[in-house]
């Protein structure tokens, strides 16, 4: 049985790596004010960022979704891994080396699956990159320079080669420690008649990462002709390698993604290698499959799907990248970016384009791409005869919802107007009547793009679900959410704001907070924060581990979440919190505390009536006055009442 990590080297590794640059490996992160940073969430499809990330309180919070956490809940989160693979994992990435109650340093069998896979991805990527200077490898070496790939282009990309026996890789990781059974989950070696043998053999290897970084499966091309393999042939599906979840090349795209604003979407590895070395460094592709909802999400978390952003789709000008293309346009509007469609001159691909006319060919077929739309118009128009009638009815019918879907109503009219006289319809109003009359009924149906017709079909939507696969490993149970507070209530708007600075702000609240007690919190969740804060030592005692504290002892993962929520929701004043402000909250609780015991014993002065002996009825009469003199103090003295 694996040894629990040590706690110190737990809070090591937390103290050792800035939640915004792990969070940042995944999405971009924007000023979001008060110190936080904000982002398109992870865990849920959203078109305004709601997710926020506190740099200096090391958590995260979607308002949206109510996921939240440290450092390690994010990475566990959205990697499915456990709280031990968690920790693991990062500090591979900052050099830690951890210690277990059992005793031993980081011991191989003691690591979790996946950041057993990584290691074994990570050695088998070396392995590939040094038998590429094989004499073996001739063929390959061969291969890249007859496409314009020189060793350094090959060493920035990691190009490796797979020799061609039947178990070099799997012999060299056995080395390292690995099992069979471990190299075959990873999808390195596959079952053979007598045993495990090497998956990749006398190909071509580029390395497929993750967004981190981290190498997570790998691609392979076909070299010779007795090789009765597909092409190109990939890691399977495996705890690390969902190719639907993949994009090649956004490890090295992604800041220059989230930089400009910008993607560049292409259909292989050398196509790829081809756009970068040409300096469209926002390039990227899928592995073997379609680009479709996945690999959006992936993208619109890095543009923050900004309007302004924008992508462009390269495809082949052969029917197969037409009908990419129209594949790519019905998720148009799943993007709020602007989506371009480039076709180079003679159907040529980004590789063949910068091998046949140099680097400047390919910047220049990114940079004059068109709106996808326009293609998807003259497709749906080319497929009608429009010299009759009903031809031109019929493509109208395909193509006005095409323009109606354009996201810019700006040029919408204009296209509707280009539409009528590609048609050879004189009567230009009634196109951009029927537009707009599509566009109002897409509104109407909340948003989503309006359904275009296609032949031998009826009306399809384009929108997509926004469900996503449940991915392996350790998943934690998903709290109960509840309904949410009704945060216009006065009451519970200022017991929100004055936790949020017990809190964020312990020291200017403290120590008159610790002496609020739980019944001064009128909302439930509210009180079992006051609760979980009195039992981390209170706000007089927050150091550097109070947040860790409240956030360890809160009573369950509801609790929790909130206290999650509150430290790192931005305060209500346009300025920094200070100490009057702090002051006007205390007291307004307090204040309200006291009005609602002044009912209490209003109504329990009623409850007696004239029956009430003398001494009850005086202990109630001195009480209600001695609330009422209180809370006469606290309107007219303040902080200075408490």
């Amino acid at each position: 049985m694996a040894g629990r990590i040590k706690d110190e080297d737990v809070k090591a590794v937390r103290d050792a790596v800035p939640i915004d640059a792990v969070i940042s490996e995944y999405l971009q992160l924007k000023n979001a004010g008060g110190g936080n940073l904000k982002g398109l969430c992870p865990f849920h499809d959203e078109k305004s960022p709601s997710f926020q990330v506190s740099p200096s309180k090391g958590l995260f919070y979607c308002f949206g979704c109510q996921e939240g956490g440290d450092t390690l809940d994010f990475v566990m989160k959205l990697d499915h891994l456990s709280f031990s693979e968690a920790v693991e994992r990062l500090a591979a990435k900052t050099g830690i080396v951890l210690r277990y109650d059992e005793g031993g340093y980081n011991p191989g069998r003691q690591q979790g699956e996946k950041i057993r896979l990584i290691e074994a991805h990570k050695i088998a990527a070396q392995f590939f990159v040094e038998q590429l200077g094989s004499a073996e490898a001739e063929i390959g070496r061969k291969f890249l320079t007859e496409r314009g790939f020189d060793q350094a282009a090959a060493e920035h990309f990691g190009v490796g080669y797979a020799p061609a026996g039947w178990d070099h890789l799997i012999r060299f990781l056995r080395g390292k420690g690995f099992t069979d059974k471990e190299l075959l989950t990873s999808g390195l070696a596959s079952e053979g008649r007598r045993g495990a043998i090497d998956r990749f053999r006398g190909r071509l290897i580029w390395p497929i990462r993750d967004i981190t970084g981290d190498v997570i499966g790998f691609g392979a091309r076909k070299l010779r002709e007795d090789d009765n393999g597909p092409k190109y042939l990939n890691t399977p599906e495996t705890p690390l390698y969902k190719k639907s979840h993949v994009l090649y090349g956004i490890d090295l795209a992604k800041k220059e993604i989230a930089k400009t604003g910008k993607a560049v979407v292409v259909e292989g590895y050398t196509d790829v290698m081809a756009c970068h070395l040409a300096g469209v460094t926002t390039a990227i592709a899928t592995c073997g499959t379609a680009f479709a909802e996945d690999h959006i999400k992936i993208l619109r978390r890095l543009l923050m799907d900004n309007s302004s952003s924008h992508v462009v789709f390269t495809f082949d000008g052969d029917a197969a990248g037409q009908r990419a293309a129209l594949r790519a346009f019905e998720d148009d509007q799943k993007f709020a970016a602007r989506t371009s469609i480039a076709i180079s001159p003679g159907g040529m691909d980004p590789c063949e384009l910068r091998l046949a006319d140099g680097d400047a060919a390919v910047r220049n077929l990114v940079e004059h791409s068109s709106p996808l739309f326009e293609f998807a118009i003259h497709s749906a128009v080319a497929r009608h005869n429009t010299d009759t009638a009903e031809g031109r009815a019929a493509a109208l019918e395909e193509a006005a919802p095409i323009v109606a879907g354009i996201k810019d109503t700006s040029i919408q009219h204009e296209y509707a107007v280009s539409l009528a006289s590609k048609l050879g319809i004189l009567d230009e109003q009634f196109v951009v009547r029927r537009v707009s009359q599509l566009a109002r009924w897409a509104r109407d149906r909340g948003g989503r793009g309006p359904e275009p017709r296609r032949q031998g079909q009826g009306s399809s939507g384009a929108g997509g679900s926004g469900s996503g696969g449940s991915g392996q490993g350790v998943t934690r149970p998903q709290p109960p959410r509840g309904p949410r507070l009704d945060l216009r209530s006065p009451s519970h708007r200022v017991e929100r704001e004055l936790l949020k600075l017990a809190l964020q702000h312990p020291h200017l609240v403290s120590p008159a907070f610790d002496a609020y007690g739980e019944d001064e919190f009128t909302a439930p969740p509210y009180a079992a924060v006051r609760h979980a804060i009195a039992e981390a030592g209170g706000t007089e005692h927050a150091d550097d581990g109070y947040l860790a504290r409240v956030r360890e002892v809160a009573p369950d993962d509801t609790v929790r979440i909130l206290v999650t929520e509150l430290a790192v929701e931005a305060t209500h004043t346009r300025r920094a919190p200070d100490e009057v402000y702090a002051g006007m909250q205390l007291v307004a609780v307090r204040r309200q505390a006291v009005e609602r015991r002044i009912s209490e014993v209003r109504a329990n002065l009623t409850r007696l009536g004239p029956r009430a002996g003398a001494d009850d009825l005086s202990a109630v009469q001195n009480e209600l006055w001695a609330l009422q003199q209180y809370g006469q103090r606290l309107r007219e003295q303040g902080t200075a009442a408490l």
